[in-house]
């Protein structure tokens, strides 16, 4: 059972850039995937919250960073990464997107993990596999979900899983992985798990 009260998960704030983002104290963990990847419903459904992070039927409209604090208390927080890929914007929007994200990924001091989220069935994108080049970068770990798991039968899905595993072997000290269906609540308990490793100062291995 996870030590910290995730659906006391409040919003706090929307940034455009890192400069308009909360003060950088505490710890905070962030969602990213590409805007079809199901990010806005696992958030919810770690929250047990219906819409605290949007879903929109317009993927890749959050083009914030959107802040949210656990409790009353905003020195942990989850923070949700604006989507990328499907969104029918300008190339030079989508720019400006992956750089504030590179900066925010490259400067930000209290992120202390790196939540990915990949369609179970369309895993390890170039988007993906760019995000996982800057967590190696900054020596920043990533727990992948593949998300809608439900999608697939159970056998399909272990094997996806197990193929990731082995395609991502290289990484095996930085990245984790898991199987994540929010609409089934699979995996939800793992996930927060793995969070109270990064959120909770106690906790080796933050």
């Amino acid at each position: 059972m996870s030590r910290l009260n995730f659906h006391t998960a409040q919003f706090m704030t929307s940034a455009p850039t890192l400069a308009a983002c909360p003060p950088d104290d505490g710890r905070e963990v962030a969602f990213a995937g590409r805007s079809n990847a199901g990010k806005s419903s696992a958030i919810n459904a770690l929250v047990q919250q219906k819409a605290l992070a949007r879903t929109s039927k317009t993927p890749g409209r959050t083009q914030l960073i959107n802040f949210f604090g656990l409790a009353n208390d905003t020195r942990e927080r989850l923070v949700d990464l604006p989507g990328y890929g499907f969104a029918k914007v300008p190339e030079s929007v989508k720019r400006e997107w992956q750089r504030h994200l590179s900066e925010y990924l490259q400067k930000r001091r209290s992120l202390q993990g790196l939540v990915l989220m990949m369609d179970v069935r369309h895993p390890l994108t170039d988007f993906d596999e760019m995000l996982l080049g800057w967590a190696d970068d900054q020596d920043m770990p990533v727990h992948i979900l593949l998300t809608k798991a439900d999608k697939l039968k159970p056998g399909a899905a272990k094997n996806t899983l197990l193929k990731v595993r082995r395609q991502l072997a290289d990484w095996e000290d930085l990245v984790s992985i898991q199987l994540f269906s929010a609409l089934k609540r699979q995996g939800v308990d793992e996930l927060a798990a793995r969070l109270d490793t990064w959120l909770l100062d106690e906790i080796d291995g933050g």
